[in-house]
C-alpha cells in the first residue's frame, strides 16, 4: 500500500489523511502533547494497528512544521505508555496490544487479578468521607454511607477510577491509610470480618467526561468501560455498591461462557439508557452483560464518539452470542 509520499504501509496511508493544521499553536496544549494525542487516538481507534510503522521524524517535522525535539518528546511519551516501540534501524512501530485482563465473573478485584511480576500496581485514595448517592442508598438500604474514591495505576499509568459506597455501620473507623496500595475486600475480611462472596455486575461503554479524563490521564471523549454493581457477604447482605471506570486501551474484560444457565439469570433491570442486552452465559457476578450508547461529551472528538458506539455495539453483540450459546 503506497502513500502519497511514496512510502508503504498502514502508517504512511494514515498520515496522508492527517491535515497539516491538526497540530499547531491554536490550543493551550504543548505541541508534543498534541502530537502524542494524535498518534494515541489513531492507535486507540485502530487506524494504526499493532506492528504498523509510524512516519519518520522528518515526516512529522515537514508535515506540521515542528522541531525534531518536539517529535522525539511525543514519541518518548508514547514509548513510556507502552503504545509504541522504538529501535535503531527500524524506526517506531505500534506495540503489540497488551491489556491488563480482568475476569468479570470473579469476585476478586482488579488488584488481585494483575499478577505479572513486572507490573507495579498502586492504589491511591483520592477521597474518603460521607457522601450519598441515590442508587447506592437503594442498593444498601441506608442513607448513612461512607464514600471511597480510589485511583488504580499500573507502572505509573492510571487504568481505573473506583468509586465505592459502604454502609457506615459496617466499617466504623475506616482509614484511608489502610486502603493505600491495598484491597478493600481484604480489609473488609481481615478487619471487619465481612467476607465478600457474591455480587451482581453490569458493563457499559461510555465516553470519558472531562473530569474522568483528567483523573485517568486520557483525552476527553475517550472510550471507557464501566463496571457497576453490588457485592454481598456470606449471609446475603449487600455490603458494597460501586462504579469503576476502566481505560479501554489498558484493561481487557475476560468473560467465560457456559450453556444451560438462562433460567438462573435475573430479569432486566438497573439503570442506564441505550441498548441493553442480557446474556445467557455465566457473565459477571450474576450473568448480566449490558451496553449503553452514551454520546461523547465533546463535539471535537467525533472519532472517539464513533469508537464508543463501536464498543457498545460489540458488547451487545457479545451478549447475543453468549445468549445463543446458552440456548
Amino acid at each position: 500500500m503506497l502513500s502519497a509520499f511514496g512510502r508503504e504501509g498502514v502508517g504512511a496511508v494514515w498520515f496522508d489523511h492527517v491535515a497539516p493544521d491538526a497540530i499547531g499553536p491554536g490550543t493551550d496544549a504543548p505541541l508534543h502533547a498534541q502530537l502524542s494525542a494524535l498518534i494515541r487516538s489513531a492507535i486507540s481507534d485502530g487506524e494504526l494497528p499493532p506492528g504498523a510503522h509510524l512516519p519518520t521524524e522528518s515526516d512529522f517535522q515537514n508535515r506540521f512544521g515542528i522541531s525534531r525535539s518536539v517529535v522525539r518528546q511525543a514519541l518518548a511519551s508514547l514509548d513510556h505508555e507502552g503504545l509504541v516501540q522504538r529501535g535503531r534501524g527500524r524506526g517506531t512501530v505500534v506495540a503489540p496490544a497488551r491489556g491488563h485482563h480482568r475476569a468479570v465473573q470473579r469476585m476478586a478485584g482488579l488488584l488481585s487479578q494483575i499478577a505479572e511480576p513486572d507490573q507495579v500496581v498502586t492504589t491511591e485514595v483520592l477521597q474518603l468521607g460521607r457522601e450519598s448517592d441515590p442508587q447506592a442508598e437503594i442498593a444498601l438500604a441506608t442513607s448513612q454511607l461512607v464514600f471511597l474514591e480510589r485511583l488504580r495505576s499500573v507502572n505509573g499509568i492510571p487504568i481505573a477510577l473506583i468509586r465505592t459506597w459502604l454502609p457506615e455501620a459496617l466499617v466504623p473507623g475506616i482509614d484511608a491509610r489502610e486502603l493505600t496500595d491495598a484491597s478493600l475486600h481484604e480489609l473488609l475480611l481481615t478487619r471487619y470480618g465481612v467476607p465478600v462472596s457474591a455480587g451482581h455486575r453490569q458493563i457499559r461503554a461510555v465516553a470519558a467526561a472531562a473530569s474522568l479524563a483528567t483523573s485517568l490521564s486520557c483525552e476527553p471523549g475517550s472510550p471507557l468501560l464501566v463496571l457497576e454493581g453490588t457485592s454481598l457477604d456470606d449471609r446475603g447482605r449487600t455490603v458494597e455498591f460501586f462504579r469503576t471506570w476502566h481505560r479501554s486501551d489498558q484493561v481487557v474484560f475476560d468473560v467465560d461462557a457456559r450453556g444451560g444457565l438462562e433460567a438462573s439469570l435475573p430479569r432486566e433491570g438497573g439503570t442506564g439508557e441505550g441498548a441493553v442486552a442480557q446474556a445467557g452465559g455465566a457473565v459477571g457476578g450474576s450473568g448480566a452483560v449490558r451496553s449503553s450508547r452514551e454520546p461523547a461529551r465533546s463535539s471535537r472528538e467525533p472519532a472517539r464518539s464513533d469508537r464508543v458506539r463501536e464498543l457498545a455495539d460489540a458488547l451487545g453483540a457479545l451478549a447475543e452470542e453468549l445468549a445463543a450459546e446458552g440456548r
